[in-house]
């Protein structure tokens, strides 16, 4: 009997491990390595005739299947399975799907967004998957763009903060850790910097533009040890991100001394010889990736042959192949996988999978990531309730009986209420009906299992959103993926409406519920509109000349444009796809058994004409609105109110010079000075008044939550390293320059909502 070969003794050190693996590995053996690719379709091929390195998207079965065949390869290195696991494990029938990650970054809590990660992985590790695609750090700017509910919102201090959170709960102890799994950071970079808000479009997109906005949060992840980057599909400077050697090694690779795996966006070799046309065919494409430095090539099956093609005509070398194969292998041996591949615990999976535990953070988050924009006082309903011993509510003062009429499209929609990236969204085929129905409440039932036992709950959908109808430009895409279907905004029907209008006007309280649908979210679909489609307008518009009061709750991907209306109404909740407790906690809000606490990570547009609409706008536009419009967000960054008003005085800078090198300290009160709790989310932005480039009016540099009860003060005390407080300058640096900042404190970005300070970095 043989003895077994170096690579297999754990008790070597993992370089020894992958050079004695990389020796005893063929030409094909390396690139089917570097090949990621799509389980639909099956999975013998990829692992016996492709020796792929890792697969995704693939079944339950498929997992199972594709680890008993790589125990019979020659060599028998184990898969990398990964899968798009973005707000839990979007394609396992009953894993717990929490709100989207926009829905998490309106908590602006890291702590909470790490457990919902670590949670998250401890599920996705019990079913034989390895790698999420997960977190995104593109920065929303133009909303139409079809991903905006993948972000953490507009702001890159804040996507610093919550993406960091999640890789640290996704890698837990370190990869040696069971219930780790891989996170990754996209798309690396630039991605969401759309032309129109189209997706994929060229990125018209300086260096220095890049340097100052785009790249500090991904920065900050490679740092903090993020193991895996994907790449955008898209180009910049005419360069496509996969082969951008600035991007990549200049800058990853070279400035910051990352040595993680990189891996491309779907089909991003191919699409540089079927879309993008920069190179006539794939030994091209494949050469120019491996140059550039990726490691892992996604879902493009050509790059098999197209890079033992390049290596034959010496336009690559096999060394240069090595490179690549060495970083992924070492990342099978820190993970363990030779000795323990990790492969599907049923036993597990029913231990962890949807757990009460995991239930239990799921309702804090849908709780914590509702935005209460508008309150004319109407809400919490009767004044509030407080929670009985069977869960439903009580009046807290005396009252009779009441009606809540709970209208429109989305009351009772429950996979639309989880968004994009969770069962039957479109990504994957073994989960057609999406996720269990009795483990989602839809605002419908959070109403009739949470008010007081002698009120009445009255429904009628109201409206429909849309049709789907064929692309007219075929069914596939040139490299064969199908082509999504065409929305066709769905025709009036005065029916419906009659029957919401009938229920309101029999109700106390009028309880509406819009938004999008997963046909208008994602990858290829990008919105022309931000206006609510089908016949929601018409149901708002009817819904408001009843004069009941009315309570707008939009339930959407992103920020969508609000008719008169909506604006008029007696108030607006937006839940941005708050996952399967979302209605239950959109009930407990309104019926006062929570208290609201979110606040915008992103701004409300007043009409799709102001797109891009961010709060850190670049000085130097002439006027502050267009000739016809107003430029004025609906709602702005960092916005969110509370059932109790709260109070900013006494703004003192205690350092009010400092050098570089030092601290700015300040403090603040904030008082509740009404008669429920409060959690405040205290902001500080810093403006650097005078500097030698354009730059940002202002800048979130710091924030704060604090629990304030009925008439409660605190004094909060901040703390700035003023070696924070950055620009990018003509020449591309990051540098602190000398001068005069303002400090600005408040509840939001709006100015008119912000303290005012001062203090000077010497020079």
């Amino acid at each position: 009997m043989g003895l077994k070969p170096p690579y297999l003794d754990p008790a070597l050190p993992v370089a020894e491990r992958v050079a004695d693996l990389l020796g005893r590995m063929t030409l094909p053996e390396k690139v089917g390595q570097m090949l990621q690719l799509n389980a639909k379709e099956g999975v013998r091929h990829l692992v016996e005739d492709l020796h792929a390195g890792s697969i995704l998207h693939a079944s339950p079965e498929r997992v199972s299947e594709a680890a008993v065949l790589t125990a019979k390869t020659r060599l028998r290195i184990p898969l990398l399975v990964a899968e798009d696991c973005i707000h839990g494990h979007s394609f396992w029938e009953g894993a717990t799907i929490y709100p989207t990650q926009l829905g998490m970054a309106a908590t602006w809590d890291p702590e909470l967004v790490e457990r919902i990660a670590r949670a998250t992985a401890v599920e996705v590790a019990a079913t034989g998957v390895h790698w999420t695609f997960s977190p995104v750090l593109c920065i929303t700017r133009d909303l139409r763009w079809g991903r905006v509910s993948e972000t953490f919102g507009e702001d890159p201090f804040l996507i610093g903060e919550l993406a960091s959170a999640m890789v640290r709960g996704y890698q837990g102890d370190g990869l040696d850790d069971p219930t780790a799994i891989l996170a990754c950071a996209k798309h690396f970079a630039g991605y969401s910097e759309t032309q129109g808000g189209r997706d994929a479009s060229e990125a018209d997109i300086s260096r220095r533009k890049l340097r100052s906005w785009f790249l500090p949060p991904f920065e900050r992840v490679a740092k903090e040890g993020c193991r895996t980057f994907m790449l955008g599909y898209q180009s910049m400077d005419g360069v496509p991100i996969t082969v951008n050697n600035w991007l990549l090694n200049e800058v990853l690779r070279g400035e910051w001394g990352y040595t993680g795996t990189l891996v491309t966006d779907w089909d991003n070799v191919g699409r540089m010889v079927w879309e993008q046309k920069v190179y006539a065919d794939y030994a091209q494409a494949s050469a120019a990736a491996v140059r550039a430095g990726n490691d892992m090539v996604m879902t493009t099956s050509n790059f098999f042959a197209g890079a033992q093609e390049a290596v034959a005509q010496g336009a690559l070398t096999e060394a240069e192949i090595d490179a690549a194969v060495r970083r992924i292998l070492t990342l099978k041996f820190e993970l363990g996988l030779f000795e323990d591949p990790r492969h599907p615990d049923a036993a597990r999976q029913a231990e962890v999978i949807g757990s009460g535990a995991h239930a239990v953070l799921n309702l804090e988050a849908a709780r914590r990531s509702l935005v209460l924009l508008t309150n004319d006082g109407t809400l919490p309903f009767a004044g509030g309730l407080a929670a009985d011993a069977a869960g439903r509510g009580r009046p807290l003062a005396p009252g009779g009986p009441r009606t809540v009429a709970v209208v429109g499209p989305n009351a009772d929609d429950a996979q639309t209420q989880l968004g994009d990236w969770a069962g039957s969204s479109g990504q994957a085929d073994w989960l057609p009906d999406g996720q269990p129905r009795a483990m989602i409440r839809t605002v419908l039932d959070g109403f009739r299992d949470h008010v007081p036992a002698d009120w009445t709950v009255a429904y009628a959908p109201g409206a429909r959103i849309l049709d789907v109808g064929p692309d007219p430009e075929g069914a596939f895409f040139p490299d064969g993926q199908p082509r999504p279907e065409v929305v066709v905004p769905a025709a009036p029907d005065a029916r419906l409406i009659a029957e919401a209008v009938a229920a309101a006007e029999a109700a106390d309280h009028v309880v509406a519920v819009v938004g999008d649908r997963i046909e208008l979210i994602g990858e290829g679909k990008s919105t022309a509109t931000l206006e609510l489609v089908g016949d929601q307008v018409a149901l708002l518009d009817a819904l408001a000349a009843t004069g009941k009061p009315l309570v707008v709750v939009v339930v959407s991907s992103k920020p969508l444009v609000l008719p008169p209306s909506a604006l008029g109404a007696a108030a607006i909740v937006y839940a941005a796809n708050p996952g399967m407790l979302g209605g239950r906690a959109v009930a407990e809000l309104l019926l006062g058994l929570i208290e609201p606490t979110g606040r915008l990570p992103l701004s409300f547009a007043r009409h799709a004409g102001q797109q891009p609409t961010y709060y850190n706008q670049v000085r130097g536009q002439h006027g502050s609105r267009y000739a016809d419009l107003t430029q004025r967000p609906a709602f702005a960054f960092g916005e969110g109110l509370s059932y109790t008003t709260v109070d900013y005085t006494d703004l003192e800078v205690l350092t009010s010079v400092v050098d570089e090198s030092e601290t700015v300290r300040a403090r603040v009160t904030v008082t509740n000075t009404g008669t429920r709790p409060a959690l405040e989310t205290v902001q500080v932005y810093v403006s650097d008044t005078v500097t030698s480039v354009t730059w940002a009016e202002k800048e979130l540099k710091a924030y704060r939550q604090v629990a304030l009860a009925p008439g409660e003060s605190q004094e909060i005390l901040f703390e700035l390293p003023a070696a924070d407080c950055t620009l990018v300058d003509a020449e591309g640096l990051r540098v602190v320059e000398p001068g005069r900042f303002e400090l600005l404190v408040g509840p939001s970005s709006r100015d008119e909502a912000l303290l005012r300070g001062e203090f000077t970095v010497k020079g």
